[in-house]
């Protein structure tokens, strides 16, 4: 087991002889970035977790909500906190809540009620490509109803986790501009799935201008790119531009586990992390694996599965 101690800054459980994750039981199945999901439409707790994390020292994660069911958005919460009760894990969570619908108030209220809500996370429409974005479309970053939705995180003390492809960073820059006292938790690097020239180019331009923002924070993860193989090569760029832009205190590694299990195993995707930072120093290392995710999700130590290591691999 690696001595760095880590926190997984998104991950997924479910049960789905318990639940109701639309995505996951209902046929036919959706068009997916990774192409055929069929791998993961089964269990995934933390037994399941653990078994996959076992060469790595996690001793805390992040829950992001799994599309449940939207019409019951807060049950999600308390089957988590049930969990985390039983199981030791998640640390806290990200929940669901529908940013443009009228009871938006009602949602947050409910879900601020469990003590491991951090966040919320509402995907908000986007274009199929950079071309064909429309600016202030119903259920965008643009669209005033939706935006409505977002200025109630405030006032709950809820970040918001981002998950939109980079060509939407226009209206995310101006919406970090609009609410600088929310923190935006950009998903997945951003989505950088066209690995082009051109393609890498607009990805690193947008996640410029959505760095320029102190309250934008960035999980390096679903980096995966469908029909390839998972490698510290193939992804290297992308790792260490994003910490360029970003800074080590505003990156955080994360696994989107069981999802990216469809494009590697865990030890893959944190030996990759491991190798492709092994010139930072422990310090700066510390911040990617743990200490940005403690920070900006508010974890509180005593919650940590285990004491934070001293020394790590570098």
């Amino acid at each position: 087991m690696t001595p760095l101690p880590i926190i997984d800054a998104h991950q997924h459980f479910w049960d789905l002889e318990r639940n109701y994750l639309p995505w996951l039981c209902d046929d036919p199945m959706i068009p997916f970035r990774y192409g055929d999901y069929s791998a993961i439409r089964r269990n995934y707790l933390p037994e399941d977790y653990r078994r996959d994390t076992t060469n790595y020292r996690v001793v805390g994660s992040v829950f992001i909500e799994t599309e449940w069911d939207a019409k019951t958005p807060v049950q999600e919460t308390r089957w988590a906190h049930e969990l985390a009760e039983r199981e030791g894990l998640p640390s806290v969570m990200v929940a669901q809540a529908r940013l443009d619908q009228p009871d938006i108030e009602d949602v947050l209220a409910a879900h601020c009620a469990y003590s491991r809500v951090r966040g919320i996370r509402h995907k908000p429409r986007a274009a199929p490509s950079p071309n064909a974005v429309e600016t202030g479309a119903p259920g965008s970053m643009g669209d005033p109803v939706w935006r409505r939705g977002f200025a109630r995180l405030a006032a709950h003390d809820l970040s918001f986790d981002l998950q939109s492809p980079w060509w939407h960073f226009r209206e995310a820059a101006d919406l970090a501009a609009a609410h600088p006292d929310t923190t935006i938790i950009i998903n997945h690097t951003g989505l950088p799935a066209d690995r082009s020239e051109e393609g890498l180019q607009g990805w690193r331009k947008a996640m410029a201008q959505v760095a320029h923002h102190p309250n934008v924070k960035v999980k390096i993860s679903g980096i995966g790119v469908q029909g390839a193989t998972w490698t510290e090569e193939a992804n290297r760029r992308i790792v260490l531009e994003t910490i360029e832009l970003f800074g080590v205190e505003r990156c955080m590694f994360a696994s989107n586990f069981p999802v990216d299990s469809l494009v590697a195993t865990f030890e893959t995707i944190f030996s990759g992390f491991l190798k492709i930072t092994n010139e930072l120093t422990n310090t700066e290392q510390r911040q990617l694996f743990h200490d940005t995710a403690q920070r900006v999700y508010r974890i509180a130590p005593e919650s940590l599965c285990q004491t934070s290591a001293t020394t790590y691999l570098t």
